[in-house]
């Protein structure tokens, strides 16, 4: 009897399953709906690209992600009308959404969380890494519920508009994180069009015809116009922002799309930071007469934004001062150091990666936005491996022997261990001390 009640309830939750996905064949067939992993799976495989020509999406639809592949994923639109192309990523975060799509390190990025309720806490105008966020477009699963949560200031979607950020809901974000798995990143274009109606060989042939990644500089794309400043130490509860007091060290900053995240952990360790654009020149820099130098985090590929920095990369080295990177500035570094980078298959983004520190065998669990990296088995002699990643044994920090030089691949200044990593923040300092 209890068998036969439990087996009714399950297929009561099966009837009342909401269809994740729908696809239509080249030929503009009958739409399909998965209803099972296993069929799930195999349409992931079998889905064919939307070649319908002008005109409505199925009723109800105002969203679609179209990959350069031809894959088609409908939904419901949100955030900015309109369209945008850029590299499709997945972000396996299930906080700090707003910090994410304000990282300027996602330039030309499409981001699926695959969390599924994502925009449940609403914004608020703290919780931002810049004033312009440069996230091409952001994909979730569930709609998003009206907010509920003291800090909140204006809802998601409001925000997205007011950023010029296309959103698509609805569709299955487990589907699109397992072909990103399984294949890499797409490039893919994300539409929303209130009305339904979407040119499908116009958005295939955009996505497919997009460059990707490689050889791009997008660091020239997020960094400030003027060097600037921030006075602001890292967030407390039921305070905010704080002023700093007396500086002990002054920073410079080059700007290859820093995080606000990233100064307020610099002036919470007693520094004035002076945020300088990400061409500046080695003698601008030294007219700061800074104390330490920090690489920062940004978008892009490497080596492209390295043609012009990594110069001036090698005589900051060569100062002798400290320098410090981040992201974008530690592939940098290793670049400036001999190395090389290459861009990574399904990349990490995220909010839970565990990281080990091979100098004292603990594991930080640590942030990460990246989709290119340092290659290892090109580390030069001297330059010392720090940190790799456990999930893929990728490079995730380096130090040059003899000198108060060191990165790391992730951000320590984020908070998901939640402070695992601040030591690098305390080591900088300590460098900086030392070197007086």
């Amino acid at each position: 009897m209890q068998t036969r009640l439990w087996k009714g309830f399950f297929a009561f939750l099966d009837a009342r399953r909401a269809p994740p996905i729908w696809s239509r064949d080249p030929e503009g067939g009958a739409e399909s709906t998965p209803r099972d992993a296993r069929e799930l799976s195999k349409m992931s495989e079998t889905t064919s690209p939307r070649d319908t020509g002008h005109g409505p999406a199925r009723r109800g639809i105002s969203g679609a992600l179209v990959l350069a592949d031809g894959t088609v994923f409908e939904g419901l639109g949100f955030g900015a009308a309109g369209t945008a192309v850029g590299e499709v990523c997945f972000n396996t975060a299930m906080t700090g959404y707003q910090e994410i799509l304000s990282d300027p390190s996602y330039a030309a990025q499409i981001v699926c969380f695959t969390f599924p309720h994502i925009g449940n806490v609403g914004t608020n105008i703290e919780d931002i890494e810049t004033v312009t966020p440069a996230a091409r477009g952001l994909i979730v699963k569930a709609e998003i519920t009206a907010p509920s949560n003291y800090r909140n200031t204006q809802h998601l979607d409001l925000w997205l508009k007011r950023h010029n950020i296309v959103a698509l809901a609805g569709i299955d974000t487990r589907r699109l994180t397992r072909a990103i798995r399984d294949k890499g990143m797409p490039n893919g274009v994300i539409a929303h069009a209130p009305d339904g109606k979407f040119d499908w060989p116009a958005l295939k042939h955009e996505a497919a015809s997009w460059p990707g990644l490689e050889g791009m500089d997008l660091a020239k794309e997020v960094t400030a116009r003027q060097a600037w400043s921030l006075d602001e130490v890292e967030w407390q509860w039921n305070k905010g922002y704080a002023k700093p007091g007396k500086p002990r060290f002054n920073v410079v900053v080059i700007d290859y799309g820093v995080k606000r995240n990233i100064l307020r952990g610099l002036a919470t360790i007693g520094a004035k930071v002076t945020v300088v654009p990400a061409d500046t020149s080695y003698d601008a820099i030294m007219r700061h007469a800074p104390d330490g130098i920090v690489l920062s985090n940004g978008p892009g590929d490497p080596a492209a934004t390295g043609e012009y920095a990594v110069p001036v990369i090698r005589k900051l080295i060569d100062s002798g001062r400290p320098v410090f990177g981040i992201c974008l500035g530690h592939q940098m570094m290793a670049l400036a150091l001999g190395a090389k980078t290459k861009k990574m298959h399904q990349g990490h983004h995220g909010a839970n990666h565990p990281v080990k520190d091979l100098a004292t065998g603990k594991v930080e669990i640590v942030s990460m936005n990246h989709g290119f990296t340092v290659d290892s088995a090109t580390l030069p002699r001297g330059v010392k491996e720090t940190h790799i990643s456990l999930f893929d044994k990728t490079n995730c920090g380096l130090a040059l022997e003899g000198r108060p030089v060191f990165s790391v691949q992730y951000h320590p200044e984020a908070s998901p261990g939640p402070h695992d990593s601040h030591y690098l923040f305390d080591r900088f300092a300590l460098a900086m001390e030392a070197k007086r």
